[in-house]
């Protein structure tokens, strides 16, 4: 039995530790103060029985639970991320506890009146009865993906101490930067040495996901000319304009607004714009390969359109892959998701499995050949002020964790 106030204990000894990331930064990690986490865990891991415990120049943990079985079980990894996104601030999170959960209205802040109403987050009301951690409407929570965090580690606590649940040699790993982009960049998988590995890193309980986006961003210029504008007829050209014609000739309802599921889309993310030069930025999004490969000859042909259209290059397209749907590397040892998906019904959760709409570590490390699907981790709303986990689900994730590795174990026998 998962102790539930040493997991509450632990989850917010973590996310009071201010760990977020930087886009501009070129360094890893990004943030200096990302380390101070990281050195945490490290020694945390060494204190619970943890082996071949490491902290390496970029502030990945890795760290060896050893098998306690006399056959050959394949080595398992579980990974998440100790970073939080720059999307809003974790500086300074102060974490709310509300016990027994009553389905109404959880004000977070009364100065500000800011509230947390199952009225706008209908997900709320799954969770009547359990105990929630929220923020204090000020910051984010930092659930993400600090609730995988505690699960892991809770989890190999809970293993060390109980050697009748028999498991092969499990890995695990916790890395920097994932909420940038770059969580997977400098992961060591021939040191990590798993044959696969399951990212705890989802939402609400029950997600099971080995499909995400196919991605791309898209850096458009626009290139006008600025001449005074009372003596501009015939001379000006200006790039705003253009930008919107551009802007308008995509397919309206291919945004994010109006699309779900496996639906793809094109976001304009960013626009910065005078006479002289507009700079737009797009990020392009797919679950199929082919229409994600489609969704970039659109972009491109619409520029060579609109080019041409002027008799010279009024536009510069410069489209970039990002990640790729990890999919086609899980197919086809999907005995992985099986697993994961026999661990939940073993615990009377019931698997949602669905596609990410959005990208995780898990794509980048399954083509780096560590295959990887990901896990609930609990928490909603990640990346603001009603960001919020039930402790009930962090356990529920736990004990998946634990049945994954018991059940590998067994199947290996």
């Amino acid at each position: 039995m998962i102790d539930k106030q040493h997991l509450i204990n632990r989850f917010i000894s973590y996310v009071t530790i201010d760990t977020e990331s930087d886009p501009n930064s070129n360094t890893t990690p990004s943030t200096e103060k990302q380390w101070n986490l990281a050195n945490k865990l490290a020694e945390e891991l060494k204190t619970i029985g943890l082996q071949d415990v490491s902290i390496d120049q970029n502030s990945y943990v890795m760290a060896t639970l050893p098998s306690n079985v006399s056959h050959k079980v394949p080595v398992i990894g579980f990974v998440a991320h100790f970073d939080t996104s720059p999307d809003f601030t974790g500086a300074n999170v102060k974490p709310q506890l509300v016990e027994n959960y009553d389905g109404k209205d959880i004000m977070l802040n009364a100065e500000e009146n800011i509230v947390l109403s199952p009225d706008y987050f209908e997900d709320l009301l799954q969770y009547k009865g359990q105990t929630l951690i929220t923020t204090d409407g000020t910051t984010l929570l930092g659930a993400d993906d600090k609730a995988g965090v505690t699960e892991i580690v809770t989890a190999m606590e809970y293993l060390v101490k109980h050697p009748e649940i028999k498991h092969g040699e499990i890995r695990i790993c916790f890395t920097p930067d994932e909420e940038i982009g770059r969580g997977a960049h400098k992961f060591d998988v021939k040191k990590f040495g798993a044959e696969w590995a399951y990212t705890m890193d989802g939402s609400q309980i029950g997600e099971l996901e080995y499909e995400n986006f196919n991605a791309a961003g898209a850096s458009v210029k626009v290139k006008g000319k600025i001449v005074h504008p009372g003596y501009a007829k015939g001379k000006m050209i200006n790039s705003m304009y253009i930008a919107q014609d551009f802007i308008n000739s995509l397919p309206r309802l291919e945004t994010p607004e109006h699309t779900e599921g496996r639906q793809g889309f094109f976001h304009l993310a960013q626009i910065n714009g005078k006479v002289e030069e507009t700079n737009l930025y797009y990020i392009i999004r797919d679950h199929d390969k082919e229409h994600f490969e489609a969704r970039k000859e659109v972009m491109q042909n619409l520029a060579n359109e609109i080019n041409k259209q002027h008799g010279n290059t009024v536009i510069e397209l410069d489209i970039k892959d990002q990640y790729y749907n990890m999919r086609e590397k899980v197919e086809p040892v999907m005995h992985i998701v099986d697993i994961a998906e026999e661990a939940m019904k073993n615990l009377n959760i019931t698997p949602i499995i669905k596609p990410i709409r959005g990208g995780t570590d898990g794509s980048q490390l399954s083509f780096m050949g560590l295959p990887c699907p990901n896990i609930f981790a609990g928490g909603h709303n990640f990346h603001g002020r009603y960001e919020y986990v039930p402790v009930e689900s962090m356990i529920k994730a736990t004990e998946v964790i634990c049945k994954i590795t018991e059940l590998t174990a067994e199947k290996y026998a």
